[in-house]
């Protein structure tokens, strides 16, 4: 929670006089500055749907096995029930049916051992014999290998004649040789068509890109829909772009040409390769949006009674205008109204745009301080929560001015808005309030963004509340 303006002047900088338009990336002319010719929908994922044909088929041809007496349709359907339930899906861009093959046996004989037990213990006169497990372990393999063969055959083929377009985003170097690489391996269904790099070192290969003008024209000529950021150091210097193209609807994958592959995860050309989740759409958001809901309207019921008594002392002590609003940046640069109790009236509506933080104000009056000191002046953010302007836990949001001004200035920042902004957030609980270092704060709310998790929100909301206990103002 913080006070009515959350940001300090950058050092050695003037104090604005003006109010220049909203701008969520920093300028054009730079990789960082790329902006998303328009929002397309993400690459599907690989669907399900064939393998569990394979597996299910496979389940019922490999019922054959049961004699006649035996080949009752309730022990077929427990057969198919036990082995989809069991299915296995290795989400690998190139899965290979030898590599699953110990997994789908061990699949396949845990089935067969579970209907045995359960025709022992349910039809004792139908228990299956050991030569009828081992038939029908060994028939299901063989049909449901056959299957999974053919999928992955379809899906190689598929990728082979149509490959996905590709960036490669990392050292100049460096990235041409993976992108030759993997050029020399089609069957991956990647086709590099350009190299992304700030420092190009002038040596032959693809296309080097080193401005926001030159990836969208790649984008959007290309239709790229892959990027393959080569090692942890172009997630960290291109961090922006690597955002802006995931939402763009890439799937963006991080490769180490350096390291020796790993026995597990996913292979490109030979280099070991994880999918980066860069996306702000995450498993569990329903979740973080009942969790918001449920806590505001909870918490706004509870504290009804203070907010009245706080709402009378200011208007008894202050006067009229008992509610502050304010238009503050949010999600994907919408704009919205932001609710807290005045605190400090501005002499007119530039200095409440433009004025930095006005926490050390001797003139403010005692109730005021004592609102701000405690951030009671905050409660009435919980609404903003409840119609779904603000989330409790996220970036906090600022003035228009001040996001174009720090947006321009540091590259991370424009980031933090892929999400709802909060009422507290990663960065509040390590301190950064009022006047601290804007660079940290865009790396602390990032890095939540990026390891976002339910509990992470209910931990910081904890620290949170420990932290009102002692309060020391904004």
């Amino acid at each position: 929670m913080t006070a009515e303006s959350t940001v300090p002047p950058p050092t050695g900088q003037p104090r604005p006089l003006g109010r220049p338009p909203v701008s969520l990336l920093p300028p054009r002319g730079t990789a960082a500055g790329f902006r998303v010719p328009e929002r397309r929908p993400p690459v599907r994922a690989v669907s399900r749907l064939p393998l569990l044909a394979a597996d299910g088929t496979a389940a019922v041809l490999g019922g054959l096995a049961l004699s006649g007496t035996q080949r009752h349709p309730l022990l077929l359907a427990v057969l198919v029930t036990t082995s989809l339930l069991l299915h296995f899906h290795r989400p690998a861009r190139l899965p290979a049916l030898l590599d699953e093959l110990p997994a789908v046996g061990g699949r396949i004989v845990v089935a067969w051992l579970a209907l045995g037990a359960f025709t022992a213990a349910c039809a004792p006169q139908h228990t299956l014999s050991l030569r009828t497990l081992a038939t029908g372990v060994l028939l299901q393999t063989a049909v449901c290998c056959t299957g999974r063969a053919a999928v992955h055959a379809y899906r190689r083929a598929e990728l082979l004649h149509r490959p996905q377009a590709a960036l490669v985003v990392g050292p100049a170097a460096t990235a041409q040789r993976v992108a030759a690489a993997v050029l020399r391996h089609p069957r991956y269904g990647v086709r590099p068509v350009g190299v992304v790099t700030d420092e190009p070192d002038g040596s032959a290969g693809l296309p080097v890109l080193t401005t926001g003008e030159e990836v969208q024209r790649a984008v959007v000529q290309n239709g790229v829909r892959e990027v393959l950021a080569v090692r942890a150091s172009a997630r960290t210097s291109q961090g922006p772009l690597l955002r802006a193209l995931a939402e763009s609807g890439c799937t963006v994958w991080e490769i180490d040409p350096d390291v020796p592959s790993s026995r597990s995860g996913d292979r490109l050309a030979g280099f070991p390769c994880h999918r980066l989740d860069l996306g702000t759409r995450r498993r569990g958001s329903a979740g973080k949006r009942v969790l918001d809901v449920v806590a505001s309207g909870t918490l706004l019921l509870l504290v009804s009674p203070l907010l009245l008594v706080c709402a009378v002392v200011l208007r008894l002590t202050g006067g009229p205008g008992v509610v502050f609003r304010q238009e503050r940046i949010g999600k994907d640069g919408r704009p919205f109204t932001l609710l807290k109790f005045r605190t400090h009236r501005p002499a007119d509506e530039h200095e409440s745009a433009t004025r930095w933080s006005v926490a050390d104000d001797r003139q403010m009056p005692w109730f005021c301080r004592f609102l701000r000191r405690t951030s009671l002046d905050e409660l009435l953010q919980l609404w903003n929560v409840l119609r779904g302007d603000m989330s409790l836990v996220g970036p906090r949001p600022e003035r228009p001015y001040f996001v174009a001004q720090f947006g321009q200035t540091y590259p991370g920042y424009a980031a933090r808005h892929r999400v709802r902004v909060g009422v507290t957030g990663l960065s509040q609980v390590h301190g950064l309030r009022g006047d601290t270092s804007i660079e940290d704060r865009a790396r602390f709310d990032n890095a939540y963004i990026d390891d976002w998790s339910l509990w992470q929100d209910v931990c910081i909301l904890l620290r949170t509340a420990a932290a009102l206990v002692r309060p020391t103002g904004s």
